[in-house]
């Protein structure tokens, strides 16, 4: 890695439990009086939109609790309505990523700035991407979006909110952490800051994550489970994705599958797929999880990696199959298609020049 390029981001990082709190004195002394909270059912039922009410009081003069996976356009809509209306200078994104980008969408959109408040490992607090899913379109679509102007000011990283995430959303969403600092290290757009973040947090998440999902009260592991978490955001957040997170998206904006499950069942099937480009890049996160790398062959050891992997997901009941997920086998082609199509796909390390590479794994992976 004799030569690099890459951007960051202004961002205020708070990370403590408890440190919810501290948006009082955050958020008005920027200037923010106006706020807007975009987050979904699950938090105002779990207590946390209460509690966000309790801590900004008067500031707090708008809140959208619809948000569906995906961010949906037609949603995009009525939260940029209700925003209007409420004449907000600032908007705050709680959740996990669908609520964080819905927030990213408002904030580009009205020119505001934002803050976000994580409950997930899902990564997205800390990146200048969002996608937005067409779902009324004749081939519905998910299509990403990049801009600094997205990226939210402040993250406040309080693992106290992580101790209701049910043990299914804390599998999906680690294994997307996961999957982030994977697909950070064999970026084509690596980097020093990434490289260095990506393994310290894939030793961080191989850590935690079993633990979290079976006993999500022990607030140790759910602590550092989070900074996995958030090193896997920031791995990500200065590099380009590639094969994995493309594929995802088309599972996603297409059949509506959960990000998490995408996640779970793409993951091993890509890293065996780019094995002979990236298996160097690789070896530290194999290492971090355990697996035996000295004086062993790189692709032996991305190999044990994968297997490493298909157990976690294993552990953890998460689907390891497209038909467990619900795709039909007449789906795969017209979905390895869309794949091809992907931009974020042609950012892949291993060149993809035929529709058929993409149509194999998918094929592998059903």
């Amino acid at each position: 890695m004799d030569q690099f390029r890459y951007v960051s981001y202004a961002q205020e990082i708070i990370f403590a439990p408890g440190s919810l709190a501290q948006l009082t004195e955050l958020l008005p002394g920027m200037g923010w009086i106006r706020l807007m909270l975009c987050t979904n059912h699950s938090m105002r039922a779990g207590g946390q939109v209460d509690a966000v009410k309790s801590i900004l009081g008067e500031y707090l003069v708008a809140v959208f609790d619809q948000v569906r996976p995906h961010v949906q356009r037609v949603q995009v809509d009525e939260a940029l309505a209700l925003a209007q209306e409420k004449n907000v200078n600032a908007v705050i994104g709680l959740g996990g990523g669908s609520p964080i980008g819905m927030a990213k969408a408002l904030a580009y959109i009205l020119h505001l700035p934002i803050a976000a408040v994580p409950t997930t490992y899902a990564g997205s607090e800390m990146t200048a991407t969002y996608g937005i899913t067409y779902a009324d379109e004749d081939r519905p679509r998910k299509i990403t979006y990049q801009s600094p102007l997205i990226v939210p000011r402040f993250v406040v990283y309080d693992s106290e909110l992580t101790l209701n995430l049910p043990p299914q959303l804390t599998a999906s969403t680690g294994i997307n952490a996961l999957a982030h600092c994977l697909e950070a290290l064999y970026s084509i757009k690596r980097n020093p800051l990434s490289t260095a973040a990506a393994t310290s947090g894939v030793r961080h998440i191989a850590n935690s994550l079993l633990t979290c999902y079976l006993d999500g009260k022990d607030l140790e592991a759910r602590t550092e489970m989070l900074l996995g978490a958030h090193l896997a955001g920031l791995s990500l957040a200065s590099v380009s994705m590639g094969l994995h997170h493309g594929l995802c998206h088309v599972l996603g904006g297409t059949l509506n599958i959960p990000h998490g499950f995408a996640n779970s069942i793409i993951l091993p099937h890509a890293i065996r797929f780019n094995a002979d480009a990236t298996a160097t890049q690789l070896i530290p996160a194999a290492a971090a999880m355990g697996v035996p790398v000295k004086r062993v062959n790189p692709t032996v050891v991305v190999e044990a990696l994968v297997q490493k992997i298909f157990h976690l997901i294993s552990q953890m009941n998460l689907p390891r199959r497209l038909r467990d997920a619900g795709v039909a086998e007449d789906d795969l082609s017209a979905l390895a298609k869309l794949g091809f199509e992907n931009r974020t796909v042609q950012n892949n390390p291993k060149p993809i020049t035929r529709v058929d590479q993409i149509e194999e794994l998918f094929r592998a992976a059903w």
